[in-house]
């Protein structure tokens, strides 16, 4: 019932302003609204433009199948264009014409935000009555406070989809360091290729860039003391991430002005074979094999001394607003997602990998989604190295500061040692 695009791309500013005008908010609780409690109820669902119209139609085929078996419930759902999305969703919310349901982003920059301002609905109780097996580690993403407030909707991981044709017909075999991704990028550019397409108008990509170099240069145990404060954020490590890209920046090896390039168009050369490298999450996969007539293949970015890891998690989760007056159906439309059969439909139709336990086995997948179902399937059993998509696990001011300073690192306005210093200055360690 997710929407194709990742759920950042739609509300990234809501956020950070969620503080502001909701500062003296409680924090989650149960719906105390009068609720709809006899009849045929109505609810309204909320999600961004699907990248592909495609999807749309099987979300709303998806929807209709709920509706038959519901026993009274329709589901109103709203689609709306991911520019407009955050200014309608932060206006609802705020005068209370919120949607019952809705996309976001989990973590404590996100979702916590909106628990802590008392715009969501403890989900607490509604896991006990369902039992929904989601991993234990995906909860924690939706946890504040001691309440569980939202569903993790998928799994991903975040790395670099490159044009295998591309790299074959330049004699670039896949790169195994970073040494090696520099030296093919720069092979690429002499043959009139953009190497790496990165675009970053919407500012949120910047932080899955600093995500990939970071994890793969320090490892899992690198961003686990990075994040708990025992590493401090101007490390020199960090600041050796950053100039990664400062420097494929000032070499020309990335999309020309990538600061004026939004997430469409960026994933748009690469479709083309404008650009050999498209540097995303792995949601993209589907969209990918459907509008691309070369072969494509999905690696981790390259550390100075191996292959990397990729940056793996959670990334959207599905929430109910605290001011719906249609709670139980709303609860209903959300427990219909997380049994075994629907996340089965999720894998097949959507390549949406659900963070609960799914068998797989007869999937009939490509290989780049199998590869993809391989990984992620690591990171519910724990084992593998994966480094984190930074900005689900940090506050919204350290999101802002590192959205900011990626942009200025790109278009040769600060340096590495500066975004690093903005990092530190915002950080905060998290509640023990």
């Amino acid at each position: 019932m997710a929407a194709r695009r990742p759920l950042l791309l739609l509300v990234p500013a809501l956020a950070l302003t969620l503080t502001a005008c909701f500062g003296g908010s409680p924090a989650a609780e149960e719906s105390t609204a009068p609720q709809v409690s006899s009849g045929p109820v109505e609810i309204r669902y909320l999600i961004g433009q699907p990248e592909d119209a495609a999807d749309l139609k099987l979300i709303k085929e998806d929807i209709a199948a709920f509706e038959a078996q519901s026993g009274g419930i329709t589901v109103k759902l709203d689609v709306l264009p991911s520019e407009s999305i955050r200014t309608v969703l932060q206006t609802q919310l705020r005068s209370g014409n919120a949607p019952d349901v809705f996309g976001y982003d989990t973590g404590p920059g996100f979702a916590g935000a909106l628990a802590k301002a008392g715009l969501v609905h403890d989900l607490t109780g509604a896991y006990a009555k369902y039992q929904w097996p989601v991993y234990d580690f995906a909860k924690q993403r939706v946890t504040f406070d001691g309440k569980l407030v939202g569903i993790p909707s998928q799994m991903e991981e975040v790395g670099l989809f490159y044009n295998k044709d591309l790299f074959e017909e330049n004699g670039i075999a896949e790169p195994q360091n970073l040494g090696d991704l520099m030296a093919g990028a720069a092979k690429l550019k002499e043959a009139g290729v953009i190497p790496i397409g990165v675009n970053d108008k919407d500012g949120w990509q910047g932080g899955h860039l600093l995500s990939m170099s970071l994890s793969s240069e320090v490892g899992s145990e690198g961003m686990d003391k990075l994040l708990s404060g025992e590493t401090p954020w101007d490390d020199p490590s960090v600041v050796n991430a950053l100039k990664v890209w400062s420097d494929m920046a000032q070499q020309g090896l990335l999309t020309p002005s990538p600061t004026a390039v939004n997430y469409d168009n960026g994933n748009a050369l690469f479709y083309s074979g404008k650009a050999a490298i498209n540097p995303t999450g792995s949601w993209l996969a589907l969209d990918i094999e459907r509008n691309v007539k070369f072969d494509v293949g999905f690696i981790p970015f390259p550390s100075s001394s191996g292959p990397g890891i990729f940056s793996g998690g959670l990334g959207s989760g599905t929430f109910i607003a605290a001011s719906s007056k249609k709670i139980d159906a709303a609860e209903k439309f959300l427990d219909y997602g997380m049994t075994a059969e629907h996340g089965r439909w999720a894998v097949e139709n959507l390549q949406d990998i659900p963070a609960f336990p799914v068998d797989t086995a007869g999937v009939k997948a490509s290989p780049l989604f199998t590869q993809i179902l391989a990984d992620t399937a690591k990171i519910a059993e724990g084992t593998g190295d994966f480094g984190y998509n930074i900005d689900v696990l940090t506050n919204d001011t350290f999101n802002n500061a590192m959205w900011k300073g990626m942009q200025g690192l790109l278009t040769d306005q600060t340096t590495p040692e500066k975004v690093a210093a903005q990092l530190q200055k915002n950080y905060k360690k998290p509640a023990s």
